[in-house]
């Protein structure tokens, strides 16, 4: 028999309560590892207004928080290969594509597309207004030395900017080129203090035209074509990643209403979408 039989009682009790709240504290991190995302994007998604849209009804609808950290393409997808998020929302398809064929991402989709616009002064030094090649516009400006800000930081727009130049076979540099080392409405405003030209997406501009005096002088050239993917990153490569945080973020911006969201964002406010949705086609 046993001769302390409280004592005994006591101590499954304790011992109960011990595997019990080890149980729930394991709950607990789970939940809290799932409850919340990283989310790497461009400051274009940020400084259009789409993002902070998109990421409320997500919220809503799942319960996860979602971090975002807007920086451009490049530093998006530097952080998805040191594992630093959980998923990206970014627009450099090539470089997109060496991503997932480098095993840093698990799951690619299209998200939707704008264009660039090639944006200048009213008075339009360089003589570009309604040029239909993007490359010619490039070459007006570079031979004319006009003023032109580029973001200079590895975003999709700068990466898009470059490829330009190389087409029009130009190196830019010079006093009348600077790089802002901005994003993409930073650059923006600048260039419009500066009377200059700059390359940028059409959401962005439309978003700012209201508060600025440059106008869109080139558009509608194929090469501007601006496509977004949404990818999570690999967690094959990196186990700590939320994987099924991202994944539920991937199905619900390539549903039905998360691209009605963006088929009609900015319509009532610009009469027309910063962003067309390419998921459900």
């Amino acid at each position: 028999m046993d001769r302390y039989p409280q004592l005994t009682s006591l101590f499954s009790i304790l011992t109960g309560f011990f595997f019990v709240g080890m149980f729930v504290l394991s709950l607990v991190g789970c939940a809290t590892r799932t409850s919340t995302i990283i989310l790497a994007t461009t400051t274009s998604t940020m400084d259009s207004g789409l993002l902070d849209v998109l990421l409320a009804e997500f919220t809503k609808r799942t319960g996860i928080q979602v971090k975002p950290v807007a920086v451009g393409t490049g530093e998006a997808m530097a952080m998805g290969e040191r594992g630093e998020a959980d998923v990206l929302l970014v627009h450099a398809r090539e470089a997109e594509d060496k991503f997932m064929a480098e095993g840093f991402g698990a799951v690619r989709k299209d998200v939707m597309h704008n264009d660039f616009v090639i944006v200048g002064p009213v008075s339009d030094p360089a003589r570009i207004r309604g040029m239909d090649s993007a490359r010619e516009a490039f070459q007006s400006i570079a031979g004319l030395k006009s003023l032109f800000i580029s973001r200079g930081d590895d975003s999709g727009t700068y990466k898009k900017e470059l490829q330009i130049w190389k087409e029009a076979g130009i190196t830019p540099q010079g006093e009348w080129y600077i790089e802002s080392g901005q994003g993409m409405g930073e650059t923006i405003r600048i260039a419009d203090e500066k009377g200059a030209y700059i390359l940028s997406d059409r959401g962005t501009y439309l978003s700012l035209k209201d508060t600025i005096r440059l106008e869109v002088l080139v558009e509608g050239d194929e090469i501007l074509f601006n496509p977004y993917g949404v990818i999570a990153v690999n967690p094959e490569k990196f186990p700590h990643v939320n994987f099924q945080g991202a994944m539920e973020f991937i199905e619900f911006i390539t549903s039905v209403e998360g691209q009605n969201i963006i088929k009609n964002f900015g319509v009532d406010k610009y009469g027309e979408p910063l962003f067309y949705p390419d998921a459900l086609e």
